[in-house]
């Protein structure tokens, strides 16, 4: 490892740490400014249980105690039991509801960097022609097009109209993946599509591809080569991001197809007050769009060695 290499690892890491830090400061005092609290849905609860209920989870101590003990649970991961799910510990609620997100985001997220680059590749060495036409006016509707409206067209034509899918995961087998992760892959997908082929469109008219050809190299092998590999930067550094995003689950997705994933336990949270969870979910989100950031600034660097860690 060089020394570059190493003093771009530590700045990224301190500014990673700043980053962390800052997230749960503001998602701290925003929820101090929401109106409501954990308990006020439970219309049976006295005063006297309710001043008891806020004592024991220290929410009647000064903000920036509990700030303090915030941040703290923050680096440690430890946040308690749940406001809402009583004996149920944070970390438990929040990790059981990712192994399902992460299963259907890594397949989404695999499915949408495979056939996003194959698309954006066959379109770009086809400019103008039918495929690339399709290509294009099918990626600009996945892109301009909300999830929830995707998510809703796709339950009702698979699962209400031709019922060949379930209509929710609730109801278990292979088959119940297929929707949620098809919507979730939609988007990325169109994204790396359009991102892939406008770089190898790019890559495709500069001094080196026209040399290799010259050379007499198959297109195939000019095209795998020299094309594909400086292209695809790109994208790596929008999939890391991405990738992050996907699985930490979507509120959206979660709750049109009933899926137990972390965008549905985040929206139970925040319905319910359910401070520890919140920051939890706050805490894993932004820890892993901060590491896989990272991540895919340094394979940005391995696939361009061009580029500079300064």
């Amino acid at each position: 490892m060089s020394v570059k290499f190493l003093k771009y690892v530590s700045k990224r890491l301190l500014l990673g740490i700043f980053t962390f830090i800052l997230v749960v400061t503001i998602t701290f005092w925003v929820m101090q400014m929401v109106p409501g609290g954990p308990w006020l849905s439970e219309k049976s609860l006295s005063p006297e249980v309710i001043a008891q209920r806020t004592a024991m989870y220290g929410l009647d101590k000064p903000l920036f105690i509990q700030y303090l003990s915030y941040i703290g649970k923050a680096f440690t991961f430890n946040f308690g039991e749940s406001l809402k799910f009583n004996g149920q510990l944070v970390t438990d609620r929040i990790f059981n509801a990712f192994k399902v997100s992460l299963l259907l985001g890594v397949i989404a997220a695999a499915i949408a960097l495979v056939f996003g680059t194959l698309f954006g590749t066959y379109a770009a060495t086809h400019q103008n022609k039918l495929f690339d036409r399709v290509i294009m006016f099918i990626t600009t509707a996945s892109v301009a097009m909300p999830t929830f409206v995707i998510s809703l067209i796709l339950l009702y034509l698979f699962a209400v109209t031709w019922k060949i899918l379930p209509t929710s995961f609730a109801s278990g087998g292979a088959a119940a993946y297929v929707l949620p992760i098809f919507a979730e892959a939609l988007y990325p997908t169109a994204y790396i599509t359009r991102l892939v082929r406008s770089s190898t469109l790019d890559v495709v008219g500069q001094d080196y591809m026209r040399t290799a050809k010259a050379k007499g190299l198959a297109p195939s092998k000019i095209l795998m080569k020299h094309g594909v590999r400086n292209s695809i930067t790109p994208v790596i550094t929008y999939f890391g991001p991405m990738f992050a995003f996907i699985i930490t689950g979507s509120l959206v997705i979660d709750q049109v197809f009933q899926i137990p994933g972390s965008g549905r336990v985040f929206q139970q949270a925040i319905n319910g007050r359910d401070y520890p969870v919140i920051m939890g979910m706050t805490c894993l989100l932004s820890l892993i769009l901060i590491v896989l950031t990272l991540v895919s600034d340094i394979l940005y660097k391995v696939a361009n060695p061009r580029v500079d860690f300064d």
